[in-house]
């Protein structure tokens, strides 16, 4: 059987080499220049460095498989992760350990205790379910006590999902945060290890994309898919528009679209009101990164919570304080990263003028900071890069059969009650594959 797939993320790959695996053949579209979608790299120094940073947990063990699977395994390396919390005080305060927490002084003893305890029992509650009814805004308010809610996690709340969404997110979401982040941690519950393909993570899509090759699949990029061809209600083919402007109609057994919601109904006929409107039901969070090439590091830790809402971005995250510089020719690579909507000023800004925007906050970090050490910068941004979750959300997800018989969706607003990764991307991609195998057996 044949397979046609749009897109050549994460899921859109791992579902190729899973068919191709099963003596199967695929074509992926992808509309962009690239693979990988939001963990495709560009060059830095020499080394390929991923447009949005990216790293992986112990627990993340369906892209650890696949590496493996790959021959790739060797590449990879563990890290203990520093992390810290950016008060409105100004002080950069590590909140790892027990220890740490005890030292927190932004909160009263009272509170310390209560944010541990807290995060404790959602760590140890194994059924998120019961959770589903309320957001996160509110359960964190309830439990954790204003102090804990206004000084830690409110403040990042708002800097993920904004001013007019971070009341509405499930709290699922926010359980699903806190077990992964716990179980990347040893028994000790002390530091936690992260990973990192040191190839990057465009060496293993890089990989994978081949491999699908070698099982008589093929990678199309630049390749636009225009529609998705059905006929009596049954998925044929696709409508492509390749590299070079030619445009092809091509028959597939089924069709697996990787797409964000919103965009999937635009390649298929009118479907039925249940469906659309599950689709619709969700919206999405963009990402904006500015990507700093400096010739010093900005901070000591790898990962920086910008809990002060004065400052326009909600994460540091140092890439070089994990990984050595010297792989990118002695620079110190720092992602300001965002999360806003799509009609926010900061979305729309230009590099240079979000540079101009972000720079002088950077002396609330690092009061010794110079615009001299930056040595260049880099500006992504993705629109659909993080979706809304609200409450009861299990009885609203869009099912990976569409409503087209041999049409099937997976995208990101699919992976539940876990938020979305690159792991879960893997793993869904995979799942599906073996649905649709299923299904047409």
């Amino acid at each position: 059987m044949e397979f046609g797939i749009i897109g050549a993320g994460a899921a859109g790959l791992a579902a190729a080499y899973e068919l191709g695996k099963a003596g199967h053949q695929t074509v992926v579209y992808e509309r962009a220049p690239f693979l990988g979608g939001q963990a495709s790299t560009f060059d830095v120094g020499g080394a390929p460095l991923e447009r949005g940073y990216h790293h992986l947990f112990t627990s993340d063990t369906a892209i650890l498989e696949l590496i493996d699977d790959i021959g790739l395994g060797d590449r990879m390396s563990w890290f203990e992760s520093t992390v810290g919390i950016l008060s409105g005080d100004g002080q950069i305060r590590s909140l790892v350990t027990p220890m740490d927490l005890l030292r927190f002084s932004p909160l009263n003893i009272v509170d310390r205790v209560r944010l541990g305890v807290v995060t404790m029992l959602l760590n140890w509650r194994k059924d998120w379910r019961a959770l589903e009814g309320v957001t996160a805004d509110e359960w964190i308010r309830r439990w954790a006590g204003s102090g804990v809610y206004e000084t830690v996690w409110g403040p990042l709340l708002r800097g993920k999902f904004g001013e007019e969404n971070f009341d509405k997110v499930g709290m699922p979401w926010f359980w699903g945060k806190i077990h992964t982040r716990f179980a990347s941690r040893g028994k000790g519950m002390t530091r936690e290890m992260l990973g990192y393909p040191m190839g990057s993570f465009g060496e293993v899509f890089d990989v994978l994309a081949g491999k699908v090759h070698e099982l008589d699949g093929q990678v199309h990029l630049s390749a636009a898919v225009d529609r998705v061809t059905v006929v009596d209600g049954v998925a044929t083919g696709l409508e492509v528009t390749m590299s070079d402007g030619e445009s092809r109609s091509e028959n597939f057994d089924a069709v697996l679209a990787t797409t964000p919601s919103f965009i999937f109904p635009s390649l298929v006929p009118s479907m039925p009101a249940d469906y659309a409107e599950r689709l619709s039901g969700v919206t999405y969070m963009a990402a904006v990164l500015i990507i700093l090439e400096l010739d010093r590091p900005l901070t000591d830790v790898y990962w920086l919570n910008v809990a002060d809402r004065s400052i326009p971005f909600v994460g540091v995250i140092e890439h070089t304080n994990m990984i050595d510089p010297s792989l990118y020719g002695g620079k110190h690579i720092v992602y300001l990263s965002n999360y806003l909507s799509i009609d926010s000023p900061l979305y729309a800004m230009s590099h240079e003028e979000l540079l101009a925007e972000y720079l002088p906050h950077l002396r609330k970090i690092n009061p010794d900071f110079e615009d001299s050490w930056v040595q260049a910068s880099h500006h992504h941004k993705v629109g659909a890069a993080q979706p809304i979750i609200g409450t009861r959300y299990s009885e609203r997800i869009p099912d990976h059969r569409t409503p087209f018989e041999r049409l099937y969706l997976a995208n990101t607003t699919q992976i539940y009650p876990e938020d979305r990764g690159t792991n879960y991307s893997v793993r869904m991609g995979r799942q599906v594959a073996r649905m649709m195998l299923e299904d047409l057996a």
